[in-house]
């Protein structure tokens, strides 16, 4: 028996462009998350810049790539979108405490549109749990 919150997969063309958007955002978590966790000069100043001791710099690469591995394993990738819109949401917060140019504030925005995009487009059962109507 069919309910009303069933939808058809995606096509192979939208499941590419769901994986492509996923990608983009997975590849700047990664380069993100790899500078902190290898503590680089450029992350730990940037870090401190926005308030944070210089030794929280690995543990937020640490949570970060959790999260995003957590995101990349296709059967809990909503729990990982779900992590990682609060760790971006975290970063919004700080950026905009700090008075951070608009662009800094907003693109941990981007980054989690794209990966809940990219999700929406290639994950069926959310789709069918956030119907889009027309």
């Amino acid at each position: 028996m069919l309910s009303g919150t069933q939808t058809m997969p995606a096509s192979p063309t939208m499941l590419w462009v769901g994986r492509t958007l996923s990608a983009l955002a997975i590849l700047f978590l990664i380069f993100d998350g790899g500078i902190k966790l290898l503590n680089l000069a450029p992350a730990v100043e940037a870090t401190t810049q926005l308030g944070y001791p210089a030794s929280a710099v690995v543990m937020l690469g640490i949570i970060e790539l959790v999260c995003l591995a957590i995101y990349g394993i296709p059967r809990s990738s909503v729990l990982g979108a779900i992590l990682l819109t609060g760790y971006l949401g975290g970063a919004i917060a700080t950026h905009v405490r700090f008075g951070s140019p608009l662009f800094s504030a907003i693109f941990p925005l981007i980054i989690g549109a794209l990966l809940w995009g990219g999700l929406f487009i290639r994950e069926p059962r959310l789709r069918a749990l956030v119907p889009l109507r027309s």
